[in-house]
């Protein structure tokens, strides 16, 4: 989802200084990028990421308007048997839920997720078109993760977040009032992010070595 208005909140969801390009090292655990609604455009930080850790692979869908939540879990499933079991996920919006979704139907051990701005589909402001993403499944999931929810986001109250990061067992991060985590939210590089990555990267790069 891309239509976010931006928050106002401070260093701890927009971080200092700017990210220096840096290629994933060859025995870096594979990095699979999801995006939400609509994909994510230019200036959304999962699109900025790609060319600042070269490595980063982009999970593409066939429909990111009104798509199946199956479908949608069918290629992350073969995105990450492709990739190898200690790939790591990043999901942003529809995208956290259909990780969720994931996650009950294959039970797959991977190396974990980092999950932004997780959209709420059982809620009012989920879009209509989409199919399959609600109920939001509240199993743990069988890897570790990282929840990153906003303050004012429109589309998960921080709450629910907080809900979603207890019942799947995950670290919640409060990211201060960004709106959505999004493109409209000014986040740029977005290297607070990037540092919760790179803590994935390096915690199961130490489980694997």
């Amino acid at each position: 989802m891309t239509g976010a208005r931006p928050g106002s909140g401070g260093s701890l969801a927009s971080g200092a200084g700017a990210p220096q390009t840096t290629p994933m090292p060859a025995d870096a655990p594979p990095v699979l990028i999801l995006p939400g609604l609509e994909d994510s455009g230019p200036q959304h930080w999962q699109t900025r990421w790609q060319p600042l850790r070269p490595g980063l692979r982009r999970v593409e869908q066939r429909d990111w308007l009104t798509p199946r939540c199956a479908d949608w879990v069918a290629a992350l499933d073969a995105a990450v048997l492709a990739a190898g079991p200690a790939s790591i996920l990043v999901a942003h919006s529809a995208a956290c839920p259909m990780v969720a979704h994931w996650a009950a139907a294959r039970g797959r051990a991977i190396g974990g997720a980092l999950l932004v701005a997780p959209a709420d589909a059982d809620a009012h402001s989920f879009p209509p078109g989409p199919t399959g993403f609600a109920p939001v499944p509240l199993g743990r999931l069988p890897f570790p993760a990282v929840v990153v929810a906003s303050r004012d986001d429109p589309y998960v109250a921080f709450e629910r977040a907080e809900a979603f990061a207890a019942a799947w067992g995950a670290r919640l991060v409060d990211a201060g009032a960004h709106g959505h985590l999004n493109s409209a939210s000014g986040l740029g590089d977005w290297p607070f992010g990037l540092a919760l990555l790179d803590g994935l990267i390096q915690a199961v790069s130490a489980r694997t070595a």
